[in-house]
């Protein structure tokens, strides 16, 4: 195993700035197609609402994203967290780390698999927890991801719990 950096961080995981601005110019992208179809020629008004909040919909998922994507996520010795942070899974509640080709896992990611079931959270992006289950990539980059999932995966084996 790796020694930590000068702040206690096993590994990092980032935004990948490519993915990040191709994730985001799309959906802006789709937002502004669907305010153009309103506008442009506008439809009949259920339709007209719909395009609107869907629309509208689409521009807070983009604009979330864009913020969520500068974040980065931190494995330490205690817990994975992100840079704000904000803890995504402890040490100590990690059942397993899937990452395989049949796994249900964000792109470039791995998924963790909590003993306890934790709360609901998603940061576009980035990651997501439900349930039992927090997945971590999306824009992220596949290599850090890669490091950070097998860094878990060698603290679970080295400590295996009763």
């Amino acid at each position: 195993m790796f020694e930590t950096d000068k702040d206690g961080i096993y590994a990092r995981v980032w935004a990948s700035e490519i993915r990040r601005g191709f994730a985001c110019a799309v959906l802006y992208g789709l937002a502004a197609l669907l305010f153009y179809v309103a506008f442009a020629r506008p439809p009949e008004v259920i339709w007209l609402v719909f395009l609107l909040v869907f629309g509208a919909a689409t521009l807070f998922v983009a604009e979330k994203l864009r913020k969520a994507s500068r974040l980065e996520i931190l494995l330490t010795a205690d817990d994975v967290r992100d840079s704000n942070g904000r803890i995504l899974a402890e040490m100590a509640n990690i059942e397993s780390v899937q990452r395989g080709a049949f796994a249900l896992k964000p792109s470039n990611g791995f998924t963790l698999v909590l003993r306890n079931r934790a709360p609901r959270a998603w940061v576009p992006g980035m990651w997501w927890r439900m349930g039992r289950r927090v997945g971590i990539g999306g824009v992220t980059g596949a290599g850090p991801a890669k490091f950070m999932a097998e860094q878990i995966a060698l603290r679970l084996a080295a400590h295996p719990s009763d």
